[in-house]
């Protein structure tokens, strides 16, 4: 694979003006303004890019979204980059490229290629039961649902048919569940006296119990599907980081920087913000224009308990850029291989089939759209079809929960991150349009 060339074509607002900078962690300088000829050889309208900006600018100044930084590459090659809006609205400062966010749900790619490094070394199986890393998930219980003649659900305890999988933690079929997301009343009601969700309080944040602490409460609540059987988002890649931990002999955090992060020139992604760098955090509006409700979103000010593998990291555009590109490239990043190809093409697969239930599939989840099955660690298109967004058979993302969402499109060699601070029911409309502008300004 090519050396992914290290440019940044910056597509303003109002104009076709585009210049570049290196491709590099934040605060590289800015190089001379690069030709508008080049851009269009990679197939991309300058005119027509400029709209994602027109767009989003609309809505920082309609009150929709406090700020974002968004960037596109293709081929390679960077050829859009706009940091719009606020960093922190409250306080009047603009977001800049270097912004840091907290990324929810996009920590999971991270920690599935973490794990499937360890299976490149030999050291974990995709069929091996997460119970020859964590003993306390042995002998799991389910709680099955049967409705009642009146309609209303009823649930009993029996036992696992089998063992919950690694493979199954990547794909969200190991039976686990979010308290915030589940309709399994036991199940939920289990997850909030375990504290992993608390009502009233920010969703997703699990940063204050040790990771044996989570192990031992997790393994004593029931499943809500039997292993293998349903794809249910959850906090199965939780329970994935303490696998790679136990694996490893390393905390997630540590493994990730050596494996991860360092490797790919990622300097400012983490599982929390140190005080040095805490200037640079993107924060949301007080209040969700959509509900009226307050934001609550994690700390992230301080070292966790434990590194959430789901839930927990914090990333800038630019760094999580890098990462996608190095799956793109299949595996590799500026001549450092990260995977095999062979590794990435697994990944980015169907892994539910049609034997595995989905009640909600996975573009239902993401984007409010359906069109796409799970891989391990990513949702995945099937067809041009389906899906209410343009996009490719192949292309595979995911996003978080603050409003943070990415592509990658092998088909057009195109990959894409956006970063917001923007919880609440919005979040997915912002995902289709980011990607629909995107798409629309793509001549070949």
């Amino acid at each position: 694979m090519k050396s992914f060339r290290r440019k940044i074509a910056v597509q303003a607002a109002f104009t076709a003006a585009v210049a570049i900078m290196t491709l590099t962690p934040a605060g590289s300088e800015e190089l001379k303004p690069y030709s508008e000829g080049a851009i269009r050889s990679l197939g991309v309208s300058t005119e027509r890019i400029a709209r994602i900006n027109l767009v989003f600018n609309k809505l920082v100044n309609d009150g929709k979204l406090p700020g974002a930084v968004m960037l596109v590459a293709r081929k390679g090659q960077v050829i859009f980059s706009s940091s719009l809006g606020f960093r922190d609205k409250g306080a009047g400062k603009p977001m800049t490229n270097d912004s840091i966010f907290r990324i929810y749900s996009m920590t999971k790619p991270l920690v599935s290629v973490a794990a499937m490094t360890l299976v490149e070394d030999g050291t974990m199986e995709l069929t091996d039961p997460i119970s020859k890393f964590l003993p306390a998930f042995k002998d799991m219980q389910v709680a099955e649902m049967t409705p009642n003649a009146d309609g209303k659900p009823s649930y009993s305890i029996v036992p696992a048919n089998k063992p919950i999988t690694i493979q199954d933690l990547l794909r969200h079929t190991a039976g686990f569940a979010y308290g915030e997301i589940t309709k399994n009343e036991p199940v939920k009601q289990a997850y909030i006296e375990a504290k992993f969700y608390t009502p009233g309080e920010a969703e997703y944040d699990h940063r204050k119990m040790t990771p044996e602490e989570q192990v031992e409460r997790m393994a004593k609540i029931p499943l809500i599907h039997q292993p293998g059987s349903t794809f249910e988002y959850s906090m199965a890649v939780d329970i994935l980081g303490r696998a790679v931990e136990a694996a490893s002999g390393q905390r997630l955090s540590v493994f990730l920087q050596e494996r991860l992060f360092k490797p790919l020139k990622m300097a400012d992604t983490s599982f929390f913000v140190p005080a040095e760098k805490l200037e640079r955090l993107a924060r949301p509006l007080q209040v969700d224009p959509a509900t009226g409700q307050e934001n609550k979103l994690i700390d992230v000010s301080s070292e966790p308990k434990n590194d959430s593998g789901g839930a927990g990291a914090v990333s800038t555009a630019m760094d999580y850029l890098r990462f996608c590109q190095m799956l793109l490239n299949g595996g590799e990043l500026d001549g450092v291989r990260i995977l095999s190809p062979a590794m990435v093409r697994l990944m980015i697969s169907d892994h539910l089939g049609s034997r595995i239930a989905t009640p909600l599939q996975p573009g239902e989840v993401l984007l409010g759209t359906q069109g796409f099955t799970f891989g391990l660690g990513f949702a995945v298109r099937q067809t041009y079809g389906l899906a209410a967004i343009p996009g490719a058979a192949g292309e595979f993302t995911w996003a978080g929960a603050a409003g943070t969402y990415f592509w990658v499109d092998p088909k057009d060699q195109l990959v894409a991150v956006m970063m917001t601070q923007s919880p609440g029911p919005t979040r997915p409309y912002y995902r289709r349009l980011f990607q629909t502008l995107v798409y629309q300004a793509l001549e070949n």
